[in-house]
């Protein structure tokens, strides 16, 4: 845009505008004038190109000639970035180097390398391309299984992108071998219960099936031991099934196993039922006497007298475990007396 202000009347067929290194009149179609009043010439270029870059000179043909001028600055538009250097699979533990390129740029682009959504750095290289620049960004990676899944995207930041950055995103697929591990459902096995062993198998490709193996040998009870995918229930335990048990899982890129010992415990038992109560029981008070066997043994309490078997003569109980008792203290009477065991 070329803009002449002045404070006096302007003629616009005596305005010459043209681009410095150019000679005479400006011929091109693109250029127009599209203002002109007391105070303003103004002219717009359309299809606006690298080679408009430069000079502009309006020139009004007065007495003296007065011009103006003004630099005209174009930028260069970063093309959409390409990713290189992807291997699709990588195999964990290779290193690789992607290279981020973008060409057309003007000032020189900056390239930034994104790991998911977290940036990282990478090193940039500019080169001069005529009036543009071609911008590369190298990414170096130690590739692991942790980086299966994982978005790197470079992103061009650029004046001329300040609304739509330009972007290209790829996606790492690595392989790798399988690693294993068993998860038991229960800590403490008890026999009698059901208990799930879980293989967690990760790998890539994925390693399916697994193989269930124990002792080094075969599944001995393929009623109670069922593999269900990667799992290994028991039904019922019980102490045959102590041993140690084996899930190993393959692939392309190696096998991995992992160990499990079992150990069945036995179920506990439940409390045995309370004892009755005896129905005349000693207080606390209550003192026992046991005298020589010439004499008349008795056991004498707060209730009566306790007169055993032995002491009444008694040919049928030796072990004296049963009593004739007087609850109220009265030998005399037979019919009070009552028969218990002790």
């Amino acid at each position: 845009m070329c803009v002449y202000n002045r404070l006096t009347t302007i003629n616009p067929t005596h305005c010459n505008r043209y681009k410095s290194g150019t000679a005479g009149n400006s011929e091109d179609n693109r250029i127009e004038l599209v203002r002109a009043t007391p105070y303003e010439l103004t002219i717009s270029i359309s299809d606006v190109s690298l080679s408009d870059e430069g000079m502009y000179t309006c020139s009004l043909f007065t007495m003296p000639i007065k011009t103006a001028k003004a630099y005209l600055t174009v930028l260069g538009v970063p093309a959409k970035p390409q990713i290189d250097g992807l291997t699709k699979p990588a195999l964990e533990g290779d290193q690789i180097t992607l290279t981020c390129s973008s060409q057309g740029s003007k000032p020189a682009a900056d390239l930034r390398w994104f790991r998911n959504e977290k940036e990282v750095k990478g090193a940039k290289v500019v080169n001069p391309m005529g009036k543009t620049f071609t911008v590369q960004s190298f990414l170096q990676l130690q590739v692991d299984r942790n980086d299966d899944g994982v978005a790197y995207t470079c992103r061009v930041d650029h004046v001329a992108l300040s609304q739509t950055p330009q972007q290209a995103t790829e996606v790492l697929e690595v392989h790798y071998a399988p690693r294993v591990e068993i998860n038991p459902l229960h800590s403490v096995p008890l026999e009698g219960q059901y208990l799930r062993l879980e293989c967690v198998s990760k790998g890539n490709p994925s390693p399916d099936p697994v193989m269930w193996t124990k002792d080094g040998g075969e599944l001995p009870d393929l009623d109670r031991m069922i593999v269900e995918g990667r799992d290994l229930t028991f039904t019922s335990l019980n102490k045959t099934d102590n041993g140690t048990y084996r899930c190993e899982a393959s692939n392309h890129l190696g096998t991995s196993s992992a160990e499990y010992k079992l150990y069945v415990y036995d179920a506990p038992t439940s409390p045995p039922p309370p004892t009755t109560a005896p129905l005349h029981p000693l207080t606390p008070e209550s003192t026992a006497q046991l005298d020589s066997p010439a004499s008349e043994p008795s056991v004498t309490g707060h209730r009566g007298t306790y007169l055993t078997n032995e002491a009444k003569g008694a040919d049928d109980a030796p072990d004296a475990d049963t009593a004739i008792i007087n609850a109220e203290g009265n030998h005399a009477h037979a019919e009070e007396k009552k028969e218990y065991f002790i």
